[in-house]
Formats: C-alpha cells, structure tokens, sequence
C-alpha cells in the first residue's frame, strides 16, 4: 500500500471512531460533529482510494466531485 494511502485510511478510520465515540454519548451527544466526521469519513476514504489507484484529484472537500473520479477509472 502507497504510504500517502495508509495516511488517508488513518485520518478517516479517526474521524470514524470520532463519530462513534460522539454518538454513544449520553448526555447531549453532538449530533454536527457526528455529521462533520462522518463526511469527513467518506472524503478521507475516497481519497485513499484515488490515491492507491494513482488517480489525481486535487484540493478539492467536494464529495460529488470526487466521487465523479471513480466513473470509468477503477
């Protein structure tokens, strides 16, 4: 695995366990930093993905954006 890969699988795997961690509160979870890392998540994996398949995709949080990278390239 690329190593710059393994740095993205890293940061979404704890904006994930951030999510979590932020849902099993009891007393008034913060349900906009579950939603914040959760997307957070999703674009960090997206991106790991793209990296490791050598696809290019800028500086860009758009998840539409780089979830259209993905046609025709894997």
């Amino acid at each position: 695995m690329n190593p710059l890969t393994a740095e993205w699988i890293e940061k979404a795997e704890n904006d994930f366990a951030t999510a979590v961690r932020e849902m099993r509160v009891r007393k008034r979870p913060n349900y906009d930093a579950v939603c914040f890392h959760s997307q957070q998540c999703v674009e960090k994996y997206l991106k790991a993905i793209l990296q490791e398949n050598g696809i290019a995709f800028g500086k860009t949080h758009n998840l539409v954006i780089l979830y259209s990278f993905f046609r025709g390239s894997l």
